[in-house]
């Protein structure tokens, strides 16, 4: 019997040295200013990993700051990041519907100086953060948000990599691409009825004049949202979720960052 007793504490005190450490992460809503707009955005990483890290900016949909942008921030953090997810439209300011939510994202894609000021206000919160490496950066963004991480870049942002998730990829000023810094990722539904043949074209042509060390990646049968299981699952609709496409989309973004963080100059994609 104490034969069994002793086998039974030998495997349990094996299983618990053998179990992973669990992520401790700690949340905490961070209010910051772009000129007198006040923004509220969500800083998220992870306590059980110690010392500086690469930082990774988040940026929302159209119906702005909510659970999808910080789950995605919650996601990063327990790969290892510290995570932003910035506020574009302003503390406590939310699309009730996505009649509004087009007029609130309308708003700032006329208006290219506005959006830029809004994500580097952002960006320079992350950079602020004294976990943050601030030599390995990155910024990813969903739908709207997608559009938004690409001013982010064009505006000349320092930073290291760019990710835009069926982002809008069209830009009123191309020419300012030639201020892009950071390597550029863009994963796009091959169906999306809101993002054109032409302007896929359009984004191909201005990030080879600007000679950018670019990718895009054209997920088959996806349409526009379809990395978001809010959009529901009939791609007829335009907008879908999309299981294949979000995973993989995940995954290119994990390969994308080993090769954009690694200290191995010789790392590729």
């Amino acid at each position: 019997m104490k034969k069994i007793f002793s086998g039974l504490l030998f495997f349990l005190f094996v299983g618990l040295i053998a179990s992973p450490v669990h992520a401790v992460l700690h949340t905490e809503a961070v209010e910051y200013r772009d000129g007198d707009a006040i923004m509220e955005g969500y800083l998220v990483y992870d306590d059980a990993v110690t010392g500086k890290r690469p930082g990774v900016l988040v940026v929302h949909e159209w119906m702005g700051l909510g659970p999808y942008a910080k789950g995605r921030a919650e996601q990063l953090a327990k790969l290892g990041y510290v995570a932003f997810a910035a506020d574009i439209f302003g503390k406590g300011i939310r699309p009730k519907d996505a009649k509004e939510a087009g007029q609130f994202s309308g708003k700032y894609k006329s208006d290219r100086k506005l959006l830029r000021s809004r994500v580097n206000a952002a960006f320079d919160v992350l950079m602020k953060q004294r976990l943050v490496d601030t030599k390995k950066t990155a910024a990813i963004g969903y739908c709207f948000g997608g559009t938004t991480v690409l001013e982010l870049a064009r505006s000349g942002a320092d930073i290291t990599g760019i990710v835009s998730f069926h982002g809008g990829l069209a830009t009123p000023t191309p020419e300012d691409a030639k201020n892009i810094k950071s390597k550029v990722l863009a994963l796009h539904g091959g169906d999306d009825p809101f993002v054109k043949p032409e302007e896929v074209l359009a984004f191909q042509d201005e990030m080879r004049k600007a000679g950018v060390d670019w990718h895009l990646v054209s997920y088959g049968s996806a349409v526009h949202s379809f990395t978001n299981r809010e959009a529901g699952d009939d791609p007829k609709k335009g907008a879908a979720y999309n299981e294949k496409a979000d995973k993989r989309s995940w995954e290119a973004m994990k390969v994308f960052f080993r090769e954009i963080f690694s200290e191995d100059e010789k790392a590729n994609y």
